[in-house]
């Protein structure tokens, strides 16, 4: 078996790796300090570095401040060093440095390093930073309503209904083939809230404590992304009654449910664009973009039924999220009361040419929800480099596509990568190396506070993307590994609906096929492995508050460790359809004392960590939730 260096960093010594810190409960003492307040921050350090003295580099009003750290104590294999540092301001960068008998050196977020690092990958305290207090044992589903389950067929669209570019509804029975040659947004099957109250017997078993709804106001689409009125519920969906119905009935449950808002767009229905249309004078042209009144205007990506709202407008900042009665607060106050927002293209919004004010808008979207209901949950829709509206002030979190589950794809699979407009999408036979994906999530990890870091929505794909089996090509063994990683993973995992039954991509629909409830098409044992997971992950404190470290590196492999106060948690993910001979796995970095046992979640064998490393049984293709003794 080919092993890559234990190292993840081979140009420096050998013993950083064994260096960690985060700002997890064990490192910090008070991840959520208030202003002014001091705060113990631990280094763990392995016992035989040569490690002579440790300082921590902050930087309070921009001038840089050194402070001595204390060599604590001993415990087995690690030596912990700690500070004190004050919270003086509302983001309180801090570093590591290290003066060893080999030298000085760095380490951050990003890891050990000998040259001097860049502020932005210093770890990151937040004052006074309120999170929602339900997000931490959130376990999302996300569903398209139209298809997850048709509770009144009365209300379902009609073929003579209404026009929409030159096409018309079609109505299509549940499951069945979506017809060829039509328009994909007018293609429905029925879909609606009352459809989702019915079933909620079924999430709750199934454990999801936390629904996410793509788009349920009013649009002639399936999707509803082409949104024609903001103050209602589509009545193809049960209108704002069955909204209502839907809240009362989560809070029987005890469970939360988010809404997904475009703020970006409006369809070519809307009232707005109607009257921007038919007078430029009018208080909503200020609203739109027109090159030539009143046919030429800018839209989303070039897609004219989509025009692009334009937030140079006061007004349409009041009407949206800054006024009392604004669309972002409304929804959230009775009888509705979301418990947050989903919000769509939000790498866009703002954004358009020389106008580049979107984390302007994202602060005033923050302001709005939170002073409505500060433990709302306000997440944004990004697939690339979300860091500058990642830190406290802006989003709670993104759709952690590029943080969490495209490298792992990647890893899995080999790398696809797409873009609008490229024809063909650019991919490699070759899968990222273990060292890439742990570079990618560690330096996704860096950029950001580790306070809003939990707060990422994790997932494996979306309506967006096609779905993690077929993304693996149908691999039972991945899947479980990826679902594994993802209910281990630090942030919010979130599932999507039919993943857990091994619904796969469609024809004509691709991921958005409509959730089979004949019983007889579910992988029952996908079922309830996925139902297993989720019961851990929501009973665990270790997997929803604990660090995270990853160590050990191998060609086929990678593990990572959760750590808290009340124990440890070690996840191993084996990616080979070879299996992995039984063998020792170093664990060294992670600090375990000899003599610590764990007992592997899904089959109940134990192991035992002698000198350094633990003996694990051959590993099949797949991951494995090794827990502490007790923990």
């Amino acid at each position: 078996m080919s092993a890559l260096p234990l190292n993840l960093f081979p140009h420096l010594p050998a013993w950083l790796a064994g260096v960690h810190h985060d700002g997890s409960e064990k490192y910090v003492d008070n991840p959520y300090p208030r202003l002014d307040e001091l705060v113990r921050v631990r280094l763990r350090v392995g016992s035989g570095a040569p490690l002579r003295r440790a300082w921590l580099r902050i930087a309070p009003d921009g001038e840089q401040a050194i402070l001595a750290m204390t060599r604590a104590v001993e415990e087995g294999p690690v030596t912990w060093w700690e500070a004190y540092l004050p919270v003086g301001q509302p983001a309180t960068h801090y570093r590591f440095l290290l003066e060893a008998g080999d030298g000085l050196w760095w380490y951050t977020a990003a890891g050990p390093c000998a040259e001097t690092p860049l502020d932005s990958f210093d770890f990151q305290l937040l004052a006074d930073y309120h999170t929602p207090a339900w997000l931490e044992g959130a376990v999302f589903y996300q569903i398209f309503p139209d298809r997850f389950a048709d509770g009144e067929p009365a209300s379902n669209p009609r073929t003579d209904e209404y026009e929409y570019q030159d096409h018309r509804p079609l109505a299509c029975a549940w499951g069945a083939p979506a017809p060829e040659g039509g328009h994909g947004g007018l293609v429905f099957y029925g879909g609606d809230l009352p459809g989702i109250v019915q079933r909620l017997d079924y999430l709750e078993t199934l454990g999801v404590n936390a629904l996410y709804l793509t788009p349920i106001f009013s649009a002639q689409s399936n999707h509803k992304y082409d949104v024609a009125d903001y103050e209602h519920v589509d009545p193809h969906f049960g209108g704002d009654e069955a909204l209502a119905r839907l809240r009362q009935e989560l809070d029987r449950r005890g469970m939360h449910y988010v809404l997904d808002i475009v703020p970006n767009h409006c369809g070519i229905a809307h009232p707005w664009f109607r009257r921007a249309q038919q007078d430029a004078a009018a208080p909503e042209a200020a609203f739109f973009t027109f090159q030539h009144h009143p046919d030429q205007y800018s839209s989303w990506l070039g897609v004219r039924s989509l025009p692009k709202l334009n937030y140079r407008s006061q007004e349409l900042r009041r009407r949206m999220y800054a006024g009392e009665d604004a669309i972002f607060r409304r929804w959230l106050r009775p009888p509705f009361r979301a418990d947050g927002w989903r919000v769509d293209v939000a790498n866009m919004l703002g954004r358009q040419g020389a106008t580049q004010i979107g984390e302007e808008i994202a602060r005033g979207i923050r302001q709005a929800v939170k002073e409505t209901a500060p433990d709302s949950y306000l997440f944004g829709e990004n697939f690339y480099d979300a860091t500058r509206q990642l830190q406290g002030d802006q989003w709670d979190g993104v759709m952690n596509y590029m943080g969490f589950g495209v490298p792992l794809l990647h890893w899995l699979r080999g790398l696809q990568l797409g873009a609008i407009g490229l024809r063909e999408a650019i991919q490699s036979p070759v899968p990222y190396t273990s060292a890439a994906l742990e570079a990618t999530w560690r330096l996704r990890r860096a950029a950001i506070p580790w306070a809003v870091l939990r707060q990422q929505y994790n997932l494996l794909g979306s309506h967006d993307t096609p779905r993690v089996g077929s993304q693996v090509n149908g691999n039972p063994a991945l899947q479980r590994l990826a679902a594994t990683l993802l209910l281990t993973f630090p942030g919010v995992p979130g599932l999507y609906y039919g993943d857990e039954v091994g619904l796969m991509d469609l024809p004509g629909v691709r991921s958005r096929g409509c959730m089979p409830w004949d019983e007889a098409a579910w992988d029952r044992p996908l079922l309830a492995f996925y139902r297993k997971l989720i019961a851990l992950r929501r009973g665990s404190r270790i997997l929803q508050r604990g660090g995270f470290q990853v160590i050990a590196l191998e060609t086929e492999l990678l593990a990572y460790q959760r750590e808290a106060p009340e124990g440890r948690i070690l996840v191993v993910a084996q990616r080979s359809a070879t299996p992995r001979p039984a063998a020792v796995l170093d664990v060294t970095p992670a600090g375990i004392p000899d003599g610590a046992r764990f007992v592997e979640f899904f089959g109940g064998e134990s192991a035992t960590v002698q000198a350094g490393s633990i003996d694990l049984p051959e590993l099949q293709q797949g991951a494995s939730i090794w827990i502490g003794e007790g923990e």
